[in-house]
């Protein structure tokens, strides 16, 4: 039994003696880490936040129909750019049968004031030519008869826009729909045949066409709460727009929103910005698009990678090479950062030596 408990100590024994001179041997032939160094540079930083939002007109708005009825003709398409004043639309007016009695009526009364007032004044003409009566009287009653012949005339205009939608006196004709501004038709939403309400003090009416000017476009998004502070009106924005690749927009920052609304949790707040065209370009509206809005910006600053920055109770240092692959801490100040590049204050200069950090280490 003590020759077996021997023979199995001496094993183990080798064993152990024969892994250790293998590491042993192993290390003394590894080759050294040589930790790779970078030094500042200079570059250009640029802090900014992100907004999305969209592409949407300034001026756009919304043409409506005086007149209920059906829409007989139409004379633009969507996508046309038309002036103000521009004829649209007529509308074929369906007589309201209450409002056309109710005309007629007022057109019948007027007829007999008319006749009765004309037969006094025809009366009082020869009387006035005998000078029965004095001059006074007469133009009274001459007054009263032009006083009637005008509301004559109003109740065959107001029967003849009742039945038709215009007034051949006036010259007016209400069922024709014109463009109130200048500007590119985005929608026309009614076709030949639709059926549609007049807009008045109880309801919206029907919608004839959508116009807006597309040479004056903004950029309407919003914003966290939490970068809503660092922002400014004239603050420049660069717009990213998904359906136009390879492009970057300018625009300028001309509104904040002094309250925020409430978004699945958390506060945002409306901005605006003025989107600076050429005059080739053509933005369609409704497009998606992304801000990045430059809180600051510095040209030609001395700046390392972000990833080389380490921190001992909150203060950033860099491990500075003194000698070949010697180092020592150094605390440094910093400005601004985008992310990858930060601003170097103080502390360092461009002909130093600055350690990259262990996920950056070769072997050589």
């Amino acid at each position: 039994m003590k020759k077996v408990l021997l023979g199995l100590f001496i094993v183990v024994f080798l064993g152990l003696s024969g892994w250790l001179g293998y590491y042993f041997y192993k290390k003394a032939n590894t080759d050294p880490v040589v930790y790779k160094t970078e030094s500042p540079f200079e570059t250009e930083i640029v802090k900014k936040t992100v907004a999305t939002g969209s592409i949407v007109p300034r001026k756009e708005v919304q043409v409506k129909s005086q007149v209920s009825g059906i829409v007989e003709e139409l004379y633009v398409e969507a996508g046309e750019v038309v002036k103000k004043g521009q004829l649209l639309a007529k509308i074929r007016i369906v007589p309201n049968m209450v409002n056309v009695n109710n005309a007629e009526t007022q057109l019948q009364t007027a007829k007999l004031n008319f006749q009765e007032a004309k037969r006094e004044l025809e009366r009082y003409e020869k009387l006035y030519a005998e000078k029965v009566i004095p001059e006074q009287e007469f133009r009274k009653y001459k007054s009263d008869f032009a006083l009637k012949q005008e509301a004559l005339s109003a109740a065959e205009s107001n029967l003849q826009l009742v039945r038709e939608g215009s007034s051949r006196k006036r010259g007016q004709s209400s069922n024709l729909v014109y463009s109130t501004i200048d500007g590119m038709l985005l929608d026309v939403p009614v076709k030949v045949g639709t059926s549609i309400i007049e807009r008045n003090n109880f309801n919206e009416g029907t919608t004839i066409a959508s116009v807006a000017d597309m040479r004056s476009l903004i950029f309407e998004g919003k914003i966290d709460e939490s970068e809503v502070g660092k922002l400014k009106e004239n603050m420049d924005l660069l717009l990213t727009i998904g359906a136009i690749e390879g492009r970057v927009f300018n625009a300028t920052l001309e509104y904040i929103a002094p309250k925020g609304v409430d978004e699945e949790g958390s506060i945002k707040f409306p901005i605006r910005a003025k989107v600076l065209l050429d005059e080739k370009d053509f933005i369609r509206a409704g497009y998606s698009a992304n801000a990045d809005i430059v809180l600051d910006k510095r040209e030609k600053a001395l700046a390392i990678k972000e990833s080389m920055l380490k921190f001992e109770k909150e203060e950033p240092y860099v491990e500075v090479e003194t000698s070949p692959q010697v180092f020592e801490k150094r605390k440094i100040k910093t400005g601004i950062s985008d992310g990858i590049n930060i601003e170097i204050l103080a502390g360092l200069q461009k002909k130093d030596k600055v350690k990259v950090p262990e996920a950056g280490m070769a072997q050589i």
